[in-house]
């Protein structure tokens, strides 16, 4: 009875313990993400994720608005995050050069 109890224990920390490691691993990464964790990200983590994607350049604030507007569309959920700073720092440049 023991030596099963220690089994079961034991199963269960290891499984807690990849848990923790697989949320860890998702949350640090927002590039690769959906739109559905863009929304409970950090504003400082949507800005890098913004600068990184376009390179620094642009107007940044823009982009991060447009896409937590796109993030807060029905249905949007599970398109990419890179898609979607993409498509607002496309619309972005065109809004300039008119």
């Amino acid at each position: 009875m023991k030596r099963t109890l220690k089994f079961i224990l034991g199963i269960a920390v290891l499984l807690a313990v990849f848990c923790v490691f697989l949320f860890a691993q998702r949350s640090g990464n927002l590039t690769n993400g959906s739109l559905k964790h863009w929304l409970s990200a950090s504003h400082d983590q949507r800005v890098a994720t913004v600068k990184i994607a376009v390179a620094g350049d642009g107007d940044i604030d823009l982009v991060v608005a447009c896409v937590d507007k796109m993030a807060s569309l029905p249905d949007s959920g599970e398109m990419d995050i890179t898609t979607a700073i993409t498509l607002c720092y496309t619309a972005s440049i065109v809004k300039e050069n008119i």
